[in-house]
């Protein structure tokens, strides 16, 4: 929402204009303090079907993905936590067939069911797994796989209500996030808003994120606007990687 448009609602409504506005420029920053020793890197769906240029959502991500340079900016922040000894922590996007008998769905769920997103033949088979939509980007994979990172139960939806995140976290005395991932205002801002709700502080890293662009809107800004209300902090990667680099010195 512009400032135009903010105004003319204001008049609408009938609210005090300089009262209102004065309180939206007055929105604290709480801050977002790492401590290596209860503070992790969480990345939602880093997954081809939304990062890679032959996933299926590319029609509608890869501007953000690309305007962004998300997929680089993930992997600044996987390779800084690498580096820094943070735990990374990945909460994973699969369908499997029996996902597939849902009686009703959402707008994005019809979707993503339709175009075959994220779909596995099994959960307990990682038959066709390699390269798939499901699969991690290559280079992700030195930081994922063989015990690098935690890997989390798949969420379903779009937050981590339904998998194991929070339990992982909580088992390892972390009660701090750094945040990134896919997609901005569904997965991710889901993730945010649960963690918060579960008494966590997170820091959201705006361009290690992107979101779809369609005729109802810019899911992008729509993410950036929630992060900014609800948040403990706001970083971009630059940030991010500083703030890090800056615990081991």
């Amino acid at each position: 929402m512009n400032r135009s448009t903010l105004y003319s609602l204001i008049a609408v409504l009938g609210l005090n204009a300089s009262l209102t506005t004065h309180s939206i420029a007055a929105l604290p920053v709480p801050g977002f303090n790492i401590d290596p020793q209860r503070t992790a890197v969480v990345i939602t769906d880093p997954q081809n079907d939304f990062l890679s240029p032959k996933g299926v959502t590319w029609g509608v991500v890869g501007k953000s993905v690309t305007k962004n340079n998300t997929v680089a900016n993930i992997e600044a922040l996987m390779k800084t936590a690498k580096a820094s000894n943070l735990p990374l922590f990945i909460s994973p996007h699969y369908y499997y067939p029996h996902d597939h008998g849902w009686k009703f769905e959402g707008a994005l769920e019809k979707l993503m069911h339709k175009i075959g997103m994220f779909d596995r033949p099994d959960p307990l088979s990682t038959k066709d797994f390699e390269g798939s939509g499901a699969d991690w980007l290559a280079q992700y994979k030195p930081y994922i796989e063989g015990g690098a990172a935690v890997v989390t139960s798949p969420h379903k939806m779009y937050g981590p209500d339904t998998n194991d995140l929070v339990l992982q976290l909580r088992k390892r005395g972390i009660d701090k996030v750094i945040l990134a991932g896919m997609s901005a205002n569904l997965c991710t801002e889901s993730h945010l808003r649960e963690l918060l709700e579960q008494g966590f502080e997170v820091a959201v890293v705006s361009d290690a994120t992107a979101a779809a662009q369609i005729e109802e809107g810019d899911g992008y800004d729509a993410a950036m606007v929630n992060f900014r209300f609800l948040a403990n902090a706001v970083w971009d990667t630059k940030q991010t990687v500083k703030a890090i680099q800056t615990i081991n010195k």
